[in-house]
């Protein structure tokens, strides 16, 4: 990528930890079913993996919100779970259920898996369409489930509430277990490097379940592993911004920030920002941490939520976003909303 297309890049900007007169916004799941243009292509498309896919199909996706608002940066549509699949356990969604895998890595080994790398091959490909569409001004974020999320679903082989099959997992064989977060690490590092390479500006590392381990088993399978996926990352690409986001963290979110290596660090809807601004490294940037249903609740709410988020990280290097993914039934007169306050 050309040194001075960055420079036009505010969210890029932003990351490196450069503040800024004007704060940047994306959201998460920004690209997804509140708008009426996802939901028309993936009914063409038959599902939800179908669409992640076909290149052309996801590269539109990725690009929607982007046409439609004209978001700072553009998320990769995917999903964490692609991963999993690549290397080699069959993916499928029930309709309404979400998620399904097999074989269940909790009764059976890794080397019953085979390795089948072109899912990978085609996220890449989406990347590279994305980022050939982008304007100089838009920052491309790709992203990867962190290990112990990850593993919650291979082992289970599907959602669930507490994480309770992985949990006992983990301490019931230590050795099997750190072998599976060795092999969800080793795949992840190659998956991210292929995105980088295919065109993302920065990557994001999905940690949605963090908030379910005691505080000694957050820093083995939360921070440990994170940890070894940024400096691996920063070996070949050390100008590559990284986000973590651990969700749930709750205090031990600065832990998580001063030994990863992080470059930024999403908060969730549940840290107090003041909190936060106050007990993070001074010169880190953040990301968050607008409440979703507050968005999609809208007036007032939206309104004293986006502002006292604003005025907390107003000495800091900060990105606009929520703290979680956009709610399905979110207005889309709310997100405009949203991008006057916050512009």
């Amino acid at each position: 990528m050309p040194e001075n297309s960055d420079s036009q890049k505010l969210l890029l900007a932003t990351l490196r930890g450069n503040k800024s007169d004007q704060t940047p916004v994306w959201l998460m799941r920004q690209a997804g079913r509140y708008l009426p243009e996802y939901r028309d292509l993936r009914a063409q498309k038959g599902g939800f993996l179908e669409l992640c896919y076909d290149a052309d199909a996801a590269a539109e996706v990725t690009m929607q919100p982007i046409d439609r608002f004209g978001f700072d940066g553009a998320i990769l549509f995917s999903d964490i779970l692609i991963v999993p699949h690549a290397m080699g356990q069959n993916l499928w969604f029930e309709a309404g259920e979400g998620p399904r895998l097999a074989p269940r890595m909790v009764e059976s080994a890794l080397s019953s898996l085979t390795a089948a790398p072109e899912h990978f091959e085609a996220i890449y490909a989406t990347v590279r369409k994305v980022a050939a569409r982008l304007d100089d001004k838009t920052t491309f974020m790709g992203f990867a489930g962190s290990p112990w999320t990850v593993s919650t679903y291979m082992l289970h082989g599907q959602g669930s509430k507490d994480h309770a099959v992985a949990r006992k997992y983990a301490y019931r064989d230590e050795v099997a277990f750190s072998e599976l977060i060795d092999a969800i690490i080793d795949n992840s590092v190659k998956y991210l490097l292929g995105q980088i390479e295919a065109g993302v500006d920065a990557v994001q590392l999905f940690d949605s379940w963090s908030g379910s381990l005691s505080p000694a088993q957050f820093e083995k399978w939360v921070i440990g592993p994170n940890a070894t996926i940024i400096s691996r990352l920063k070996d070949v690409y050390p100008e590559v911004p990284i986000i973590g986001f651990p969700k749930g963290a709750g205090d031990k979110l600065a832990a998580y920030a001063r030994e990863t290596g992080a470059d930024a660090i999403g908060l969730d809807e549940t840290v107090d920002p003041v909190v936060a601004h106050k007990n993070l490294p001074a010169d880190i940037p953040v990301q968050g941490n607008l409440d979703p249903l507050a968005l999609l609740a809208g007036g007032d709410a939206l309104k004293k939520s986006a502002a006292h988020i604003l005025e907390t990280f107003s000495d800091r290097p900060h990105i606009f976003n929520l703290g979680h993914g956009i709610i399905k039934e979110t207005p889309i007169e709310h997100v405009e909303k949203l991008l006057t306050l916050v512009r």
